[in-house]
Order: structure tokens, then sequence, then C-alpha cells
């Protein structure tokens, strides 16, 4: 059954949704997720998040990521951990995931499909740790209680304060004068959570905002995400390149003790 903040919390996405009439005439679909954006690099600097899931892994611990990507939640973790297990809906992520643990010297083993559809599929882990998906997820309750009943020690969720989305807010009023929503946020995540009876800890902190490799796959990549056709990558590439790009984003860290 869902709560009052679940319900809003998913109205508040649904708001997110590109309307149809710009769904109609996309010539691919604007929901992409390019695996170059998820390789990870060898030194990964630490962060908020990486330092609280840390502080609750033993030794020769084990890690299980959801929404893995390349792997970059588990493997800040690779000098305590031992094993890693990695859910992801997309199969190029998930080989990434394998190469990046066999790199590390970690044992590890791969889930394909979405969370939590297949937890029941997935060893449960001494921690849990799950970076920037929940905007992704509009029915959040049994999402978050998987998360809980998979965690031994700890459960670490990352996210940004604002919609990942909301930074193509000035292009999708440029492209097709569309006004975007503004919420959920944070602050709503942890509602959920109280109203779940999950007491959880937030830390906001500044982290470095991920780029594009290069302007071109950069234009090409919001062009689809925008809907427009192709002969429109031009004007696009001139709007990115008007675009003060920012080097960091505000993001928060969730996190709770299982007891």
């Amino acid at each position: 059954m869902n709560t009052a903040r679940a319900i809003k919390w998913k109205k508040d996405l649904e708001s997110w949704a590109i309307p149809q009439e710009i769904i109609d005439q996309a010539e691919e679909s604007p929901w992409i997720h390019p695996p170059v954006l998820f390789q990870i690099p060898d030194t990964i600097t630490e962060t908020v998040s990486h330092q609280k899931a840390k502080e609750a892994l033993p030794e020769n611990g084990s890690v299980l990521d959801i929404g893995c990507g390349g792997g970059i939640a588990a493997f800040a973790l690779a000098e305590k951990a031992k094993h890693v297990i990695g859910v992801d809906h997309q199969a190029e992520m998930l080989t990434m995931f394998s190469e990046n643990a066999t790199k590390r010297g970690l044992t590890s083993e791969v889930h394909e499909g979405f969370w939590p559809a297949i937890a029941d599929k997935v060893k449960a882990a001494d921690v849990v740790t799950c970076h920037h998906v929940v905007y992704n997820v509009q029915e959040i309750i049994p999402f978050l209680k998987a998360l809980d009943s998979h965690a031994n020690k700890r459960v670490v969720i990352e996210m940004p304060i604002h919609h990942p989305l909301a930074n193509m807010d000035k292009a999708w009023k440029y492209f097709w004068k569309l006004d975007r929503p503004t919420g959920p946020n944070p602050e709503d995540l942890m509602e959920v959570l109280k109203e779940i009876g999950i007491t959880a800890n937030i830390q906001y902190w500044s982290g470095t905002m991920r780029q594009e490799s290069n302007i071109d796959q950069a234009a090409e990549f919001m062009r689809i995400r925008l809907c427009l056709p192709r002969q429109r990558l031009a004007e696009v590439k001139e709007f990115l390149q008007n675009q003060p790009q920012a080097s960091e984003r505000e993001l928060a860290t969730i996190w709770w003790d299982k007891n």
C-alpha cells in the first residue's frame, strides 16, 4: 500500500513525462543511458557516499550495487570489499561491472533486470549501494523495502538534490517552449522512508559534475533526449556552446543501518 508521501513522490515523477505529441515525432527513444557515461576511472575520488558505505563495510565484506552502471559505487570500496554484486537493466553496464571487478581482484556476480522485480534472485550483502537511481523509480516503497531487506549492515543512497533532467530545463524551454517540473527532492525521499518506519540520515555535499567527453557527443545525446530530428544537431551544438557548463552539482547522501 502506498503512503501519502509515496503517492506524492510518484505524481512528482510522473510530471516529468515528455508530452506525447513530442514523443510521437521523435526519431528514437529519448530515454538513453549511454554506457560511455558510466565508465569509471582507475582511481576513484572518495565522496561522502563512499565514506558512509565504507564505515559499515567489514574487511573482506560484500557490496550489492543497484543500478550499478560501471560500478563506481561498489569499486570505491574495493580496498575493503571481497565480493561485489551488480544489478542493472542494461547488459553493457554489467559487462563493464564484471570487467572492473576482475581488474580490481574482486569476485563478482551480476543480475540483469529491474529492481525490485528481480530482487528474489539476488543475494543479500553487507552494504547495499544505490547511486543516481531513485529518480527513475515511481513505485518507491517496494524499491526501498527491497534495498533494506538485502542489506546486512547499511544501505547508502546517493541522489542529486534536483532531478537529473533539471539541467536540461533551459534546453526544453528554448527548443520546445516547455516548462519542466521541480520535484521531487531528497527531503521527499526522507519523508517516504519515515512513513515506512525507516529512520535514515542525510548529508548534503557538492560533487564534480560528470560531463560528456566532447561537444559533438554531448550535442548528440542532448538532441536525442530532446526528441529532435538529426538535421537539428547543429542547432543543439550551438545552444550547448552558448551555455555555461557547471563543474559541480549539489548532492545528497541518505543512509540507514540495519538493527
